[in-house]
């Protein structure tokens, strides 16, 4: 008697961050690095220079990211070395931060369980410090991110050599050239950034003091201000870790009314990567007064869904659910 068929396995969503956001070269490298390992999708690359920093948004199953965040880490090995790399964004690894957040037809305790087996892995293969965060953390101390990456990759030699600081999987001390590595679970972030029309950074660093949750401000929102050089201006750097707390348009009011308060305005602002319909859609159906409003009557939305369904019907799978839930 044949064995029945596995099931479709939970859709997950990786979101690394790596400390290159210069060399094309080396990035379309990684691209291409990532497009051999079987499963993966690379949905979206998006460097920054001034950061010196890009953001990788990859999907898949548990073992298909698993096996895509060890081909990003063999990248890194031959094109990051942190001794001679600087950018505004604070940072400690090559690969910096490795999130896992679940799709539609996943848990956390799914996206916590890929977390962890991912940082053994990784701990193993490339004997790297590796730290666990929010839902997969370990340590209560360790859950925030800035937390751990307070000091920096410069602090950190001293910083691990603390009995407190022992990381949770790998040698407890830095690798010369990659650093240590943060891997957790957590809900959709989305990563927003504001410019200004000054180049004073305390400027910057005001407003994000007065929209960053830690010091009274908005409901989930994490803000730093830094200074671009390639553009001559300063910048609100924010990371809305729940949009369901603080909407992206309540978040981007708020920045505006605090610029003005002081003299300046924003020029632009930019969603780093992607993010799920609903920290779209909300916001717009508020405006609408139309709790109605959803993907299917956007009309290429609508398409994908139709083709997705007809090519998994001809294959015998059935109908793919979409990417995100609402």
């Amino acid at each position: 008697m044949s064995e029945p068929a596995a099931g479709p396995q939970p859709l997950l969503e990786c979101v690394p961050n790596v400390s290159e956001g210069r060399n094309a070269a080396s990035l379309t490298a990684l691209e291409r690095r990532l497009a051999l390992v079987p499963g993966l999708r690379l949905l979206d690359l998006a460097p920054d220079p001034d950061h010196h920093r890009s953001v990788v948004t990859l999907a898949g199953s548990a073992e298909e990211l698993r096996d895509g965040v060890l081909a990003l880490f063999e990248w890194a090995a031959g094109h990051v070395d942190l001794r001679h790399h600087r950018g505004v964004h604070p940072r400690v690894g090559a690969v910096d931060v490795v999130p896992f957040v679940p799709l539609a037809g996943a848990t956390m305790a799914d996206a916590v369980g890929a977390a962890r087996t991912t940082a053994a892995a990784v701990a193993d293969r490339f004997e790297l410090p590796v730290y666990l965060y929010e839902e997969a953390a370990r340590v209560p101390e360790r859950r925030l991110l800035a937390d751990i990456r307070r000091g920096q990759f410069e602090g950190f030699p001293a910083k691990i050599a603390q009995p407190d600081w022992a990381p949770d999987f790998g040698p407890a001390r830095v690798h010369p050239s990659l650093g240590v590595t943060v891997v957790g679970a957590r809900f959709f972030l989305l990563a927003v950034n504001a410019r200004l029309a000054t180049a004073d950074v305390t400027t910057a660093r005001a407003i994000a003091r007065a929209v960053r949750e830690a010091a009274g401000g908005l409901p989930g929102v994490r803000a730093l201000g830094l200074h671009l050089e390639s553009r001559g201006c300063a910048q609100v750097s924010m990371n809305l870790v729940d949009f369901r707390r603080t909407s992206l348009l309540d978040l981007l009011a708020r920045v505006e009314t605090e610029a003005r308060a002081r003299g300046t305005e924003v020029v632009a602002t930019e969603l780093v990567g992607l993010a799920p319909a609903a920290a779209l859609l909300d916001p717009l159906r508020a405006m609408l007064r139309s709790d109605a409003l959803g993907t299917r009557q956007i009309v290429e939305w609508r398409l994908l869904e139709l083709e997705s369904g007809r090519a998994r019907s001809e294959d015998g799978r059935g109908q793919a659910p979409p990417l995100h839930s609402e």
